[in-house]
């Protein structure tokens, strides 16, 4: 079922979104057989409001459609720059705000405060690393955010000097809830990602992303590559939004599985992520990250970033953060892992595909002109309105 998806994969009911040249604008589709089906409607006219049913896969499973195109061709236009003239695919993900949790496995809170303590210079990091390794070892392994246990902890590295508002997120009581790019801004699979051209030490980070209606529930999942520039956020946090919103910087894909008998929000929690960097130069570079070890549960994050203190009229999807934690040196000895223009990033998750980019420079990647306005005229060309 093309490189998109997996063996895991075949059972699922899978819904996402295409450029539709003869509409002018994008379509929702579902997977039959290979093919795309395209399911717009009146009563579905975008992603978001397919969300907003109450049964969503029973919708999807019922729905007549018009083929679009195979997955493999389709797939086929989708990578570097598409003809337009024919369909590619887009992000599952249109009026949802894109929203993301950062800091959510120990070891990725971890980094954070070595990346804050070396201010965002890579030749300090491996000594900072080597000292907080020391200091705590395997003592956040099992810790709970929030919990009595982790706030010993936090006091432990305050009184040791390691003071860092990355603790204060990490182990906690309250998650850092981001957002991380504008409605609609969001890339699909086989498009370039982008790197603010300021920024020498970045990386990849693959993570599940949760698909939520304005109800605060979750309704599937998909992949995310939360894009990250590590010496501008570590320069400062509040650069948060410089280090992580840029053009191009948000890609989610390939689709969205549907919770369903087959795949369920267990599964999810469960679910194993694998990395793989391939660099023009003959770099690879393999990472993991694993649900399991999450230190706040997917619910738990959906109920902070939704609820009687905030509303999301129109959904939201939900980055869940990575336990990756890119420390392989790529060229210097103590450098670690930063990008090189032309990497080719592929995350994948048994049951939800492979989403794959290639990095380039944001000044570079196509720029962002299909808005809210030109989503709202595309549709009510079409009479979908």
């Amino acid at each position: 079922m093309s490189q998109l998806l997996d063996a895991a994969s075949a059972n699922g009911l899978f819904v996402g979104r295409i450029w539709n040249p003869e509409a002018g604008g994008p379509s929702i589709v579902t997977i039959r057989d290979g093919q795309l089906i395209d399911i717009t409607s009146k009563d579905v006219p975008t992603l978001s409001a397919l969300l907003e049913l109450a049964d969503p896969a029973g919708f999807v499973r019922a729905a007549a459609g018009t083929p679009a195109g195979t997955l493999e061709a389709i797939a086929a236009n989708s990578t570097g720059a598409p003809d337009t003239s024919k369909p590619y695919l887009l992000a599952p993900a249109d009026l949802q705000a894109i929203k993301a949790c950062g800091v959510t496995f120990a070891q990725s809170m971890i980094e954070r405060v070595i990346e804050e303590k070396a201010a965002g210079n890579p030749d300090r990091a491996a000594s900072i690393r080597d000292r907080v390794g020391a200091l705590i070892g395997g003592s956040l392994a099992n810790i709970k955010a929030g919990s009595p246990e982790a706030a010993k902890v936090k006091q432990a590295l305050i009184d040791e000097g390691m003071w860092s508002q990355y603790l204060e997120v990490g182990i906690g009581p309250d998650a850092e809830v981001f957002t991380k790019a504008p409605v609609l801004s969001s890339v699909g699979w086989g498009a370039d990602v982008g790197l603010h051209p300021i920024s020498t030490w970045n990386n990849p980070e693959p993570e599940i992303v949760l698909a939520v209606n304005s109800r605060a529930e979750i309704k599937g999942a998909t992949l995310g590559n939360d894009v990250n520039l590590r010496d501008v956020e570590g320069r400062s946090a509040l650069l948060l939004g410089k280090a992580k919103d840029n053009n191009a910087s948000c890609s989610i894909g390939p689709f969205i599985r549907l919770f369903d008998d087959s795949y369920t929000l267990d599964d999810m929690r469960k679910a194993e992520l694998d990395l793989k960097v391939t660099g023009e130069d003959g770099f690879v570079l393999h990472g993991k990250s694993s649900m399991s070890k999450i230190s706040r549960d997917p619910t738990d994050l959906v109920r902070q970033t939704c609820g009687a203190h905030h509303q999301y009229p129109d959904g939201f999807m939900l980055f869940l953060g990575t336990l990756f934690a890119p420390t392989q040196d790529r060229d210097a000895k103590n450098q670690g892992f930063t990008h090189k223009l032309g990497d080719v990033v592929e995350i994948s998750s048994a049951g939800l595909g492979t989403l794959s980019n290639t990095v380039r420079l944001s000044t570079q990647c196509p720029p962002w002109t299909f808005g809210i306005s030109a989503l709202f005229k595309s549709l009510a060309r079409r009479g979908l309105l």
